[in-house]
């Protein structure tokens, strides 16, 4: 399957977000609590995060095949993974890894960073120890929403 990665654009913020929403919901929202879930409802639905992507202080890079978004991961506070998404029927096709994998390459090369963080839910843990991740501590509840920190040094 082909498909190409890339930053977002502007106009592909909200279709980005929509396939996050519904992809939380199939596979990361059974693991969270009603409240977890209207937390992270509310953290992408924010008027202020949209305005952070609009002045690049959250960086936004998805992936398209044939013009329709795929997968999305975005970075915030220097070398934070945000949120890393992959529509259910384009699972375990790679374009997961390749996001990551574009975003760390990024961060390493252009952005000078030493390391990458993330909060990984559940369902995503053992993805992120595949690619190089270590959790840094044992899994956390905070807001109804679980959470292992992890990392991956350059």
């Amino acid at each position: 399957m082909a498909y190409e990665v890339r930053w977002a654009r502007e106009s592909e913020w909200g279709p980005a977000m929509r396939m996050i929403w519904r992809t939380f919901l199939e596979y990361d929202g059974k693991d969270y609590t009603e409240e977890g879930i209207k937390n992270f409802f509310d953290f992408i639905t924010d008027d202020n995060l949209y305005v952070a992507f609009l002045k690049g202080e959250y960086q936004l890079m998805v992936a398209l095949a044939d013009e329709k978004i795929i997968g999305a991961g975005s970075i915030r506070n220097g070398n934070h993974l945000s949120l890393l998404f992959v529509d259910g029927p384009y699972h375990r096709m790679g374009v997961g890894s390749t996001i990551l994998i574009r975003l760390c390459d990024y961060l390493r090369q252009e952005a000078g960073e030493r390391f990458i963080s993330l909060k990984a839910a559940p369902y995503a843990v053992d993805f992120y120890r595949k690619l190089g991740f270590q959790a840094v501590r044992p899994e956390e509840e905070h807001s109804g929403i679980r959470v292992t920190d992890m990392v991956k040094v350059f």
